[in-house]
């Protein structure tokens, strides 16, 4: 598995939050559900979407990637990060009408609860069903359905346009959400699965993207090909030593250069990469701690609870409780 195939393996919607918003302007809705991601595509119509951090520029400099307001056309997408909160709205100018907030609960601005006033049918809300603005939105609710080594990766917001990238699910979705079959929760989350990782893709293959620090260094000859032999065998009882051998340097050049293209040493970023994979296999697998600890390079199960406790802040059974909760 390519190190982009891994990254983007990571998507596992369960229940997954679906709706198709009609508005018909002035609208605007603030989101501060802290999902860990949320996509949205614009079928019809246009609209804003502001995110809290980077509206302002200073000295004139242009916010960063991830960081500005972003304007959405037919055919464009948009992907949040949690948990900054954002506003989706016809205008920046426009004052916002609802909130939505953790377990898509929804409100008017005022703290009142909406009670189903903007449901219009099945997975349909907003304020008219003829409304001349149209988006389809998908929020994964949990953090624990998204791979952290994919969160990581990713700004706070991110966009591509039609012209950027060209997804044959986008009409499907229109047509299945709202649908009300039996199975039909599982059909719309393998959609939004497929919806993320083909958008993500797209982003990612951009020249301007910005991607991770170790994603740009796999084309270092010498960063390259150690970041592929941790990724392809982090069980193996890695040294500076032993990497630095692989790829026919010196353990100092090896580690100056790691760091300066990576942004951290290689034992750091190997320790990192074996605990992502340790929380992936935790949300996805019922194997035992023994066996995901071999499996990733450390030799018992207590060795990887340490290590695990000192990254995430909570022991591995505490995490597999939480995501699957």
């Amino acid at each position: 598995m390519d190190a982009l195939a891994g990254l983007l393996d990571g998507p596992r919607a369960r229940g997954a939050f679906m709706i198709r918003a009609c508005f018909e302007p002035p609208w605007s809705i603030r989101i501060e559900d802290r999902a860990p991601l949320t996509v949205m595509v614009m079928v019809r119509g246009e609209a804003w979407v502001i995110p809290d951090l980077g509206e302002r520029s200073e000295m004139g400099v242009p916010p960063a990637e991830g960081r500005g307001r972003i304007r959405l056309r037919p055919g464009d997408l948009a992907i949040a990060r949690g948990p900054d909160p954002y506003t989706c709205a016809d205008d920046p100018g426009t004052e916002p009408q609802a909130l939505i907030l953790p377990g898509a609960e929804c409100r008017y601005p005022d703290g009142r609860s909406l009670n189903g006033s903007m449901d219009l049918g099945v997975r349909t809300w907003g304020d008219r069903p003829d409304g001349s603005a149209v988006m389809l939105i998908g929020t994964y609710l949990w953090e624990g359905e998204i791979s952290g080594r994919l969160l990581k990766a990713l700004p706070p917001l991110l966009s591509l346009t039609a012209d950027e990238w060209n997804c044959p699910l986008t009409p499907y979705l229109m047509d299945e959400i709202v649908r009300d079959e039996p199975g039909q929760e599982v059909v719309l989350d393998r959609l939004l699965d497929l919806l993320v990782i083909a958008a993500l893709r797209a982003w990612f293959s951009r020249p301007q993207a910005e991607a991770p620090a170790w994603y740009a260094a796999l084309a270092d000859p010498v960063v390259g090909r150690v970041l592929r032999l941790v990724q392809d065998d982090p069980a193996l009882p890695w040294t500076v030593a032993s990497l630095a051998a692989k790829a026919g340097v010196s353990r100092a050049a090896l580690a100056r250069r790691f760091t300066e293209l990576v942004g951290e040493p290689p034992m750091t970023y190997l320790t990192g990469w074996r605990m992502a994979l340790a929380a992936d296999a935790l949300r996805d697998t019922d194997d035992t701690l023994d066996a995901i600890a071999r499996r990733v390079g450390y030799g018992s199960a207590f060795a990887l609870s340490s290590a695990f406790k000192r990254v995430y802040g909570v022991s591995p059974q505490e995490h597999r409780g939480r995501v699957l909760s």
